[in-house]
């Protein structure tokens, strides 16, 4: 017996085909929803991951400033100490200070200059004497600026004529102010090390056949 199927087929196909569309359509869906939770996942993770890296710099960065303030606070108690320690040391030097300084005022007044009074302030002392010329002040300058161990920088601050006795005994001098620095012991101790350096580097200089000393 022959059966013939009278359904319209076509129209199931077409429902099917329709049915089919919108279940991948579906899939994808679901898939793309999948993929973009999985993929937000993963970028939440790496911020966390981050943000802990973040906090773990940050948290190294506040040691480190911590251990730069500290280096910082030592170095100035350091030089803070190095002060107090070049003080003591100063006041140290400085007990025979009067001593060498009139030694030294003996050794460097000339014929002609004499004293009627000093005053020290601080590092520097002002001299207050007669003079029987000009010269005999320019040559105590001299002495006093290159001669002596224990003063340098002398500067004349007044110098004028004046007189001196009564009647016979009258004289006309040259009233004088001088003021003048004093060397510590440790700048004797600068100095002589300067020169030390400076003689060694002359007698390693390489001397030229007439006896030149060579520059390098």
């Amino acid at each position: 017996m022959i059966k013939i199927n009278l359904l319209p087929h076509r129209e199931e196909k077409r429902k099917q085909r329709k049915h089919d569309f919108y279940s991948l359509l579906v899939f994808f869906a679901i898939v793309g929803v999948v993929l973009l939770i999985l993929v937000g996942i993963y970028n939440a993770s790496q911020i966390s991951v981050q943000n802990q890296r973040n906090d773990v710099l940050r948290a190294e960065n506040a040691k480190l400033d911590m251990e730069i303030k500290e280096i910082a606070n030592l170095r100035d108690d350091i030089e803070r100490l190095k002060a107090r320690q070049q003080a003591v040391e100063d006041l140290q030097g400085d007990r025979n200070q009067p001593v060498y300084l009139l030694d030294e005022l003996v050794k460097q007044t000339p014929e002609g200059i004499y004293l009627r009074g000093l005053k020290q302030d601080g590092q520097r002392i002002v001299l207050l004497g007669y003079a029987e010329s000009n010269e005999r002040v320019s040559e105590y300058l001299r002495n006093l600026g290159s001669r002596s161990e224990w003063l340098n920088k002398p500067d004349l601050i007044e110098i004028r004529s004046a007189g001196i006795g009564q009647g016979r005994d009258a004289r006309k001098v040259f009233d004088f102010t001088i003021n003048v620095g004093i060397k510590r012991p440790r700048d004797q101790e600068i100095a002589g090390v300067a020169a030390s350096a400076s003689a060694s580097a002359i007698s390693a200089a390489p001397v030229a056949p007439g006896g030149q000393v060579v520059k390098p």
